[in-house]
C-alpha cells in the first residue's frame, strides 16, 4: 500500500493541542493524527457491524456510549 499526501488547515491552538496529545504519546503529529482517523474508521466499521448484525437477528441490546 503505497502513502498519499493530505493536507489539513488547522488554527494554531488545535494544532498545540494536537502536538501535545502526540508528545503525551511520544509521537510525531503525523502518527497521532493518522492513529486517531483510523481508530474512529475502526469505531465506525464496528459499530455498523453491530447495527446490521441487530437487526438481522432481532436483538434488543442495552447501549452505553461512551465519550
Amino acid at each position: 500500500m503505497g502513502s498519499r499526501v493530505l493536507s489539513l488547515r488547522v488554527d494554531g491552538e488545535l494544532l498545540e493541542r494536537i502536538q501535545q496529545h502526540a508528545a503525551k504519546r511520544g509521537m510525531s503529529v503525523q502518527d497521532y493524527v493518522v492513529r486517531t482517523l483510523i481508530r474512529e474508521d475502526f469505531d465506525e466499521r464496528f459499530k455498523s457491524s453491530v447495527d446490521e448484525t441487530e437487526k438481522l437477528e432481532g436483538w434488543e441490546l442495552l447501549r452505553i456510549e461512551c465519550t
